[in-house]
């Protein structure tokens, strides 16, 4: 990077899309509104075409707001934009099996102060099968970690940060990464395409008003600085 005030050209050298795409029937949590899109018109009847979606916030490749968890939090429209786009440290947690907590030891200090956390379990290789729902998850110590660390916002490969399959009360790390108003990215998938270092990542939300969350087209990014 340049010096304070030097204009600097920067380029995308690659890219890497980590996201699922929006296709009715994609996997949801557990009691989720179903994922339906069909076409409302088409260019053979009315000279357009318009897709019918009917999804809940929280489908597919997704960001949750504090107000997901917390009454008061923070909605997803009230975030600025920044904080959904940085440069991205990654902890590779795969090989963790089935329900398996991630401990705080796997949580990676961030590349500079701020900054996004990706956790790359692998578990994205499941989606569309029952293997999904049980996946690893947070720890309460790990998602500590995270907060102390001060990351920005994260994300996971994994269809949520808690576990799934079997749990009906615990949200720990869901409470104590929002209760930092750090938005977390789930159902990402992908992120063994990213194979350069220091990636910027792209985890910019519809800006959907009150909401608890949003889809999101997530990506990163190599760049290229002169």
């Amino acid at each position: 990077m340049g010096e304070p005030g030097e204009r600097v050209t920067v380029r995308i050298v690659s890219s890497c899309d980590l996201s699922h795409p929006l296709v009715t029937g994609i996997p949801t949590y557990p009691d989720d509104p179903d994922v339906s899109i069909r076409p409302a018109t088409t260019i053979a009847g009315e000279g357009y075409n318009v897709a019918h979606v009917s999804m809940g916030s929280q489908s597919g490749t997704h960001i949750d707001a504090p107000f997901h968890f917390i009454q008061e939090g923070l909605t997803i429209d009230k975030f600025p934009p920044e904080i959904f786009v940085g440069e991205a440290a990654i902890a590779d947690v795969r090989g963790l099996s089935r329900h398996a907590e991630i401990g705080a030891d796997a949580i990676p200090q961030p590349i500079k102060p701020g900054g996004i956390l990706l956790i790359h379990t692998g578990w994205s290789e499941y989606w569309g099968s029952d293997q999904y729902f049980a996946h690893p998850f947070v720890s309460a110590s790990a998602a500590e970690r995270i907060v102390a660390l001060g990351y920005q916002a994260m994300g996971i490969d994994a269809l949520s940060v808690d576990q799934t399959e079997g749990n009906t009360s615990n949200f720990a790390a869901h409470d104590i990464i929002l209760g930092a108003n750090i938005p977390i990215a789930e159902n990402l998938r992908g992120l063994s395409g990213i194979v350069w270092d220091r990636p910027w990542v792209s985890l910019l939300p519809l800006r959907i008003g009150d909401g608890d969350g949003a889809p999101i087209r997530a990506v990163a990014f190599e760049l290229e600085h002169d």
